[in-house]
């Protein structure tokens, strides 16, 4: 089953060598779950609109503003969550959402 890690909060540090350090934790991490990493994602930028019911289009999110995604495969929601749960974005204050994905073809 594929699983989506959706991150809201956290932030880039400020200084160069604070921002190898955070990306070398982001790559320690990718390394360790290995073949589970679906896709690595991104970090999202602060643009996001909403469409709602009727067609209408406003500024911001449906909620609280997701800061970006990565998609893992594992055998259940739990074994996902467990990996979720070595993710640096928490070591930096921010929180993780895992969905369980289906296909649907």
């Amino acid at each position: 089953m594929k699983y989506l890690l959706v991150y809201y909060g956290g932030s880039m540090p400020e200084t160069p060598a604070q921002q190898a350090r955070v990306m070398k934790q982001w790559t320690t991490w990718f390394t360790k779950l290995g073949r589970a990493i679906v896709d690595p994602g991104n970090p999202f930028s602060g643009s996001v609109n909403k469409i709602k019911p009727d067609g209408t289009v406003a500024k911001g999110p449906v909620g609280q503003r997701a800061s970006g995604y990565s998609i893992v495969e594992a055998p259940s929601l739990d074994a996902a969550t467990r990996m979720a749960k070595g993710c640096p974005v928490i070591k930096g204050g921010a929180q993780v959402s895992v969905y369980e994905t289906f296909n649907v073809m």
